[in-house]
């Protein structure tokens, strides 16, 4: 067992007994027989147990019915304006939901058993049914942005309006929670950010947004304000703990200062920077931030950014660039990258009281993987082999509060073969509805054709 705790203790030969949906006690296995005789057994011989992975920025809906759909060569800001938006705004409840429950899906597959939605859903209700239908520990959002044109926009009251109304409907204390959510990047007035902030606050609840992926943000903010955006948010008062910023790429030394100095958290998403061609290995500071003493967690973004559910391999990717970009081997690697997608992610999220790591008291969300797979085999330093050499295709079982979700790689709360055929029909009308038609750079020939 990884334990993730204080000494980050890995227990060999182990058992982990649950009561309900916390851990109870830690200990050999034939002490926890003898302490809890009768209680059925998960057999997890020969695997490794982990703390569920947290990720700290996903897209729940908009991208995942469009999945691979959006050509990786566009202009900067193309996927989002010409893509991301015409989807989102087309979105019915019934997209929401379902697209949500193949984000819940993929993620629990891969070992992810908490998420962080983006604030990009139109019908939080919805979604929230998906995420909860797949057993997931979430929290969700609804759009929020004051501009003049685009989805959902609305003016600042009429936004935490809606933000008032899921948390609301979903208060803290089950699986699925509300939070304050903005889009976020320079599409909120000062007004707006101030509202969300204060009401985050009011609330005792997290609030999350976009800021600085790529150079366009600090461009705006200082045509606008005069300003680098996070130097201006600090003025505002909108910083604090309970603030999750989403990229937080091109960064000042100055912004540095400020995010460490008012514990401003940040979900890191390298792959998404990769694929959009953002320039983090140039300007990412994340493992800097992280090691000395910043609040950084790993996220997966989009489906057609990220791509991927799956933060073993942002982790790795994390590690990789901080070592790289240095061009130095003796930094950052992946104890530092595990400790953000689980302990250290759980604290950026303020969840570190509940989640994380496996400890007597703390839920029960639990990752088995297959240490028999060859990405396991020989054993040897279970960080290193997290990180480097595994991922979530090695994940085995999962719970999530103490309740089985996924069983020898099998989703037992959604039936997935139904969910392939819904979705897929959800993805063509979708496309439809949006009036988008999916470019293909190599041409599709139907097989009837080479018959002839």
């Amino acid at each position: 067992m990884v334990t993730m705790n204080a000494r980050r203790e890995v227990v060999v030969g182990g058992a982990v007994a649950i009561a309900g949906e916390r851990i109870l006690a830690l200990g050999s296995a034939g002490a926890m027989r003898r302490r809890f005789p009768g209680t059925p057994e998960l057999d997890a011989r020969g695997c490794v147990i982990t703390p569920g992975m947290i990720n700290a920025h996903q897209h729940c809906t908009g991208d995942p019915l469009a999945r691979s759909c959006i050509p990786d060569d566009l202009r900067p800001g193309a996927s989002i304006f010409d893509w991301a938006v015409p989807l989102h705004g087309a979105h019915s409840g019934d997209d929401d939901e379902i697209s949500a429950v193949l984000t819940a899906t993929e993620s629990l597959r891969n070992g992810v058993t908490t998420l962080i939605e983006a604030g990009t859903v139109a019908h939080p209700v919805r979604a929230a049914a998906g995420l909860a239908r797949a057993g997931v520990r979430a929290s969700i959002g609804t759009w929020g942005w004051d501009i003049d044109d685009g989805p959902f926009a609305a003016p600042a009251d009429v936004v935490l309006e809606r933000q008032v109304e899921v948390l609301d409907r979903f208060p803290s204390g089950g699986n699925i929670t509300g939070w304050v959510t903005l889009v976020g990047h320079n599409l909120a007035s000062d007004e707006l950010m101030q509202g969300a902030a204060d009401l985050a606050r009011r609330r005792s609840v997290g609030m999350t947004m976009h800021i600085s992926p790529t150079r366009s943000d600090p461009e705006a903010y200082r045509t606008r304000t005069g300003r680098d955006p996070l130097v201006h948010l600090e003025h505002l008062g909108v910083l604090g703990p309970h603030l999750l910023l989403a990229h937080a790429v091109w960064l000042t030394d100055r912004e540095i200062e400020i995010i460490l100095g008012t514990r401003t958290a940040v979900a890191y998403c390298p792959w998404a920077y990769l694929r959009l061609g953002q320039g983090v290995s140039g300007r990412g500071r994340h493992a800097e931030m992280f090691g000395r003493g910043g609040r950084i967690a790993l996220g997966c973004d989009a489906a057609n950014a990220g791509d991927q559910l799956d933060i073993l391999r942002s982790a790795a990717l994390a590690a990789g660039l901080a070592k790289d970009t240095r061009e130095d081997p003796t930094w950052f690697g992946a104890h530092e990258a595990f400790e953000m997608a689980t302990i250290r992610g759980a604290a950026a999220v303020g969840m570190a009281d509940r989640i994380g790591s496996i400890e007597p008291g703390k839920l029960a969300d639990l990752v088995v993987h297959d240490a028999t797979a060859p990405a396991w085999v020989p054993r040897g330093d279970p960080a290193l082999q997290l990180v480097w050499s595994a991922d979530g295709r090695t994940v085995r079982d999962v719970l999530v509060g103490g309740r089985m979700v996924v069983s020898n790689g099998r989703c037992l709360t959604v039936d997935t073969e139904e969910v392939r055929h819904e979705a897929a029909a959800a993805a063509a009308a979708l496309l439809a509805r949006a009036g988008i038609t999916v470019p293909h750079r190599w041409p599709h020939v139907d097989a009837d054709e080479l018959d002839r």
